[in-house]
């Protein structure tokens, strides 16, 4: 049987993160047919790198675990430096040596992962490196780059024109996008089309039954509501999407409308009678959540795929997000299940639109349903993970 590693900055089944979640749902379905390891930290605070987990190595779910101490924590002055470097990328200024110490800095600082991997790099058939910007990627792919598939999750952002993804771009054996935005951008800043490529998001599954009835009484949750899932966070664009409801409120005293948080904050959440923040929930409870909801709200700018849309869009439930992100507008676009706005004017104007126009919010939920069960499905997805792997071992 092959043997493939995975290799993200955390994993577990209380990690909090689009990329991270995304690697663990890879992870366990490959496993039923390889033998599969993740190579990771011991993290679980992206905010801080700091240890937590005080194994070195578990089985979660079939999938063999093996985790490294990170040496040191994000440093202290990584936001200084950061915003230092970014003002000196603006004015053209790239350097390798300035970005190497940013790495470092951001973090997870884990050089035992990076050895592990290049000492055992005879041990796996493939190694697959999913997300670009941390520590793990930038060090360890080059040292097994010729067995490497890189799954980048890649979005326009600074971080993207650093001088050192130059090179690490084209490194990989073969490549897997979430999107065919994800595919234009890195082939059009890179130069890769020469290197084999699958796109292909996430399968989408609905572990439990969803029951609205049970999330409301659990929660005290009466009337309408949208509905927010993931890191509560200011790289998500949350501050804006409390502004943009709190006008909406004053400006529309009559609604009873609330906005309905899943996921640990990392940023403040103001004090607002309609604001109810329910923290890190249980699978049941998320999806139960997500299926009572009028919409899913996604105010992030930058994502590469977004699971907790496509969740939101198989249980029916339409979407509202960020105009300025290719891939969410994407989304939008070839469902016809999902608005997006570029002002508060227009976001407003989606939420009455919604609650104005019963006939078509309900086509909206049947398209959004029908875009998930053509395009995100785990049978075609696993098969063709299976197609590029073995395409590699051949070769």
């Amino acid at each position: 049987m092959r043997r493939i590693a995975l290799v993200n900055q955390r994993y577990g089944l209380e990690v909090n993160g689009g990329s991270e979640y995304y690697t663990r749902l890879i992870a366990e379905r490959l496993a039923e047919h390889y033998e599969v390891d993740v190579i990771t930290t011991k993290a679980l605070e992206y905010t801080t790198w700091e240890d937590h987990y005080t194994s070195d190595e578990e089985n979660i779910n079939g999938v063999r675990v093996l985790r490294f101490s990170v040496e040191e924590t994000r440093a202290k002055d990584f936001n200084d430096y950061n915003g230092a470097y970014l003002a000196k990328m603006s004015s053209g200024e790239r350097d390798e040596a300035a970005e190497k110490i940013w790495f470092e800095k951001q973090g997870p600082l884990c050089p035992k992962a990076v050895e592990y991997i290049n000492s055992h790099k005879g041990d796996y058939d493939v190694f697959i490196f999913v997300t670009y910007l941390y520590y793990l990627t930038v060090m360890g792919m080059p040292q097994v780059a010729e067995k490497a598939i890189f799954i980048p999750t890649a979005h326009e952002e600074p971080f993207i024109h650093f001088k050192t993804f130059e090179s690490i771009f084209t490194r990989p054996r073969a490549y897997v996008f979430l999107t065919d935005e994800e595919r234009e951008l890195v082939q059009g800043l890179f130069g890769v089309k020469d290197i084999p490529c699958r796109v292909m998001g996430t399968g989408v599954d609905i572990p439990c039954e969803p029951d609205e009835a049970d999330f409301r009484r659990k929660f005290g949750i009466n009337g309408e509501y949208i509905i927010y899932v993931g890191r509560i966070d200011e790289g998500k664009n949350c501050p804006m999407m409390f502004r943009y409801f709190m006008e909406y409120k004053k400006r529309r005293p009559e609604s009873g409308l609330k906005l309905v948080l899943m996921g640990k904050p990392v940023c403040d959440i103001p004090k607002h009678e309609d604001i109810i923040s329910l923290g890190f929930v249980s699978e049941e409870d998320k999806f139960s959540g997500i299926a009572g909801a009028k919409c899913l709200v996604l105010p992030s700018k930058f994502e590469s795929l977004s699971i907790s849309v496509l969740e939101a869009m198989s249980l029916s439930v339409p979407v509202i997000v960020n105009g300025e992100c290719e891939v969410l507008k994407g989304h939008c676009v070839k469902s016809n299940g999902g608005l997006y706005y570029n002002s508060y004017f227009e976001f407003e104007g989606i939420i009455n639109y919604i609650f104005s126009h019963g006939e078509e919010y309900h086509a909206m939920c049947e398209n959004a349903k029908k875009y998930v069960d053509a395009n995100y499905r785990w049978e075609v997805i696993i098969k063709n993970f299976g197609e590029l792997i073995e395409s590699l071992c051949r070769e």
